[in-house]
């Protein structure tokens, strides 16, 4: 009997498997990474399964692998049921699924860490040779009594900062008295930050109640009972993030670790800076994982995590693939947000694999929300769920006082240009500068001008390698396209009718903080978006200061617009309620209800009440009215009532189908055929859509076209998808992509 691996090669389309031999006293387990021999060439695998086999009846030869990347499996037994399921549900090759999981650093050859050099003393030394060094070698004498009583430096700090020559150092080498090595570096993200550990807060009724029934969960699934996700409907203020934090708590006294979701890279340092100060005591327990860290700053955080040191993990959707052995707890905040959905293959959404991640791997799991998704809203309801609430914010405050500006109206009294600002947002800001109080605007679109146009012609600045318009930087003095970055200069003057007249069209958060500064002359003003928080921890450094009140008026994006926590901000502007209203998106109405409620959040925090003027051209939208009244339920009652007549999700799930090419004929036949095929066989209850452009048409060059599937059953529409799409070939310059349960039409 011999032991035999199987092993999926790297970068394998169709998942392809190979057996190999493990040579003797070699040790191999499944998701451990391993160097193979493959025809004429290595390569790099992981390993799928183990096993004892007899291989002297085989008709072939099988070879041995070549050796391992690491010791340490990259991949826990969790997550490779977790891949099995994600390729399967998702339509991805499970090879993909491990690449995603895995970060660059560990997916080569050999993994990439970060070393340095380092100068010890060998086993040659003792206090008696310090006596035989005298005259020019006095210098070897000072490292050696240095090295003695401080232990293993680096040899960079040895020659930089304390002054020893590289030569006296190569001496000792020489002698035998030192030994020159390598030692691995570990980045920390963190590490300029002092943490001083703060203590549990008492909980109020309704939070202690959350709390409870997460260990009631918790002890039902030791005994054997079953998993059941629990959504916490907690307006916002109420005290969610203190409920994960004594929930987490327990975990980590059970012996467990736990991992925290959180939408937004802007939510992640005030998220990790109260992480890091409840569970100060113990060094390194909380590892941060988000894009914003450098490739190598990620892996070592990751790295922390295999190893076991740290066992709470934070940061944003691909932190649901964190290789913790023993989880406790899942949270996942925010569990509305758009964000968890991936956009490139493999296409998942990260809350999703959490609720499958709890059942697989037997943990509760928490979805806190003050605006939940109307999915598991619905998933309350039908029983799959357990419902939660907690409708009061922390110590009685009130919620925010939500005025609703009728911009028709303001636009009329305007002499000429956009209406920036409305006279009661104007007056509101005055009041809040002179009591020393702070404010923030919201404002969802970045840039001077949403776009440019000719009042003589018509001409709008369109995007050559995209169907939309570009937005114009005036710091820049550039128009930028917003989905594949090209830039150009703005034209002086029309390029199609040469008049002079060209002018801006609507206004984006880089004019908002021009008009402001003009304004409010005397007002310390900041804008938070892309384009100004490039450099790195510029947005730590940002809301720092907006918490010190260094800050009078804060302008973002989406950015600034949920989880953050000011107590001196009593009053929050929404400049233009309508951007992301009226587009061709199921979601747009859910998408604006849950946006105005979060930023409205912001406001009435600390001791003070809290204001918010919400600026609109339709006053009278449902999702406007409802967020006015921070009535979530009503506006879920009938916007699930709406979808279940048109069968929309979440009554039904849908599956996105995008043939792309940069020929745009190639596209749309290619896209007809896959239709034709799909209605020839259709079960009877899918249905499908007719072979339609997308509603971005061309993106980077390429165009376009979409149809859609729907049915009841996601499982059903990816194995009819999937057997369809095994039968077909595609031109090699048109590029299909399947989404399942999209969440932008797009």
């Amino acid at each position: 009997m011999e032991t035999v691996v199987k092993v999926l090669i790297d970068g394998a389309s169709d998942d392809l498997t190979f057996s190999y031999t493990v040579p003797k006293g070699l040790s191999v387990v499944a998701g451990q990474r391993v160097r193979i021999p493959l025809r004429n060439r290595g390569a790099i695998g992981t390993v799928i399964s183990v096993e004892d086999l007899d291989i002297s009846s085989l008709p072939y030869e099988l070879k041995p692998i070549g050796g391992l990347v690491s010791k340490d499996p990259f991949l826990t037994p969790g997550l490779m049921k977790l891949a099995s399921w994600i390729s399967s549900f998702y339509l991805t090759p499970i090879e993909s699924v491990f690449r995603t999981m895995l970060p660059k650093p560990s997916r080569g050859e050999s993994e990439k860490r970060k070393t340095e050099k380092v100068v010890s003393l060998s086993d040659s030394f003792s206090s008696a040779v310090l006596e035989g060094f005298s005259g020019r070698q006095v210098k070897q004498k000072k490292v050696l009594e240095y090295l003695s009583s401080n232990g293993t430096e680096s040899l960079a700090r040895l020659t930089g900062a304390l002054g020893f020559s590289r030569s006296s150092i190569k001496a000792l080498e020489d002698k035998s008295y030192a030994i020159v090595g390598e030692r691995i570096v570990t980045r920390d993200p963190l590490a300029e930050v002092e943490y001083v550990e703060s203590k549990p807060l008492n909980l109020n009724e309704e939070q202690a109640e959350v709390l409870k029934c997460v260990l009631a969960s918790a002890r039902e699934i030791e005994t054997g009972g079953k998993v059941k996700p629990i959504l916490l409907y907690g307006v916002t203020g109420s005290g969610k993030t203190e409920v994960y934090l004594q929930a987490i708590q327990k975990a980590i006294d059970a012996g467990k670790g736990a991992i925290v979701l959180v939408p937004e890279i802007a939510l992640t340092p005030q998220t990790a800076d109260r992480f890091k100060k409840r569970f100060a005591k113990i060094k390194d327990q909380v590892a941060i994982l988000h894009s914003n860290l450098s490739e190598g700053e990620r892996h070592d955080e990751w790295r922390k995590v295999l190893e076991q040191k740290a066992r709470i993990v934070i940061g944003a959707r691909s932190a649901i693939f964190s290789p913790i052995t023993n989880l406790g707890l899942i949270v996942v905040d925010e569990e509305h947000e758009n964000s968890y959905k991936q956009d490139i293959s493999p296409r998942y959404q990260a809350r999703d694999v959490a609720v499958v991640r709890g059942h697989l791997e037997k943990c509760p799991v928490l979805l806190g929300s003050a605006t939940p998704s109307l999915e598991s809203w619905s998933n309350t309801q039908n029983d799959k769920y357990e419902l939660t609430i907690m409708s009061q914010r922390i110590d009685d405050r009130k919620m925010p006082l939500i005025r609703i500006i009728d911009m028709r109206q303001e636009s009329r009294k305007a002499q000429a240009g956009p209406t920036i600002l409305s006279h009661k947002l104007r007056q509101s800001i005055e009041e809040r500068l002179s009591n020393g109080e702070q404010t923030i605007l919201f404002l969802n679109r970045r840039g001077f001008a949403k776009n440019i146009l000719c009042p003589e012609c018509g001409y709008v600045a369109n995007c050559r390698h995209c169907s939309t318009t570009m937005t114009l930087h005036r710091k820049e003095d550039r128009l930028v396209c917003h989905i594949c970055g090209f830039s150009q200069l703005p034209p002086k003057s029309c390029p199609e009718c040469s008049s002079k007249s060209i002018v801006n069209a609507g206004y984006g958060t880089e004019r908002v903080e021009e008009v402001l500064k003009q304004v409010f002359d005397r007002a310390r003003i900041t804008r938070v978006d892309t384009d100004a928080m490039r450099r790195k921890n510029q947005l730590r450094d940002t809301l720092n200061d907006f918490r010190a009140n260094k800050i009078d008026i804060l302008i973002g994006t989406q950015m600034i617009a949920k989880g953050l926590h000011f107590p001196n901000v009593t009053l929050v502007g929404i400049l233009n309620a309508d951007v992301g209203l009226h587009i061709p998106d199921i979601r747009a109405g859910e998408r604006t209800f849950q946006l105005l409620t979060q930023v409205a959040g912001r406001a009435g925090r600390g001791e003070l009440e809290g204001e918010v003027v919400v600026q609109t051209y339709t006053p009278h939208h449902p999702s406007i009215q409802f967020a006015r009244h921070h009535d979530f339920e009503g506006f879920a009652d009938q916007e699930l009532q709406m979808r279940r007549q048109f069968g929309h999700p979440p009554y039904l799930h849908l599956v996105l189908i995008t043939a792309r090419s940069v020929h745009q004929q190639r596209a749309e036949f290619s896209l007809k055929t896959l239709h034709a095929r799909l209605a020839k066989g259709l079960p009877d209850d899918m249905r499908l859509t007719e072979p339609l452009p997308s509603p971005l048409v061309k993106s980077h060059d390429q165009w376009r076209y979409q149809v859609i599937l729907k049915a009841t059953s996601a499982r059903k529409l990816a194995a009819y998808v999937s057997q369809v799409m095994r039968d077909l070939t595609f031109p090699s310059d048109v590029i299909v992509t399947v989404d399942v349960d999209p969440y932008s039409m797009g």
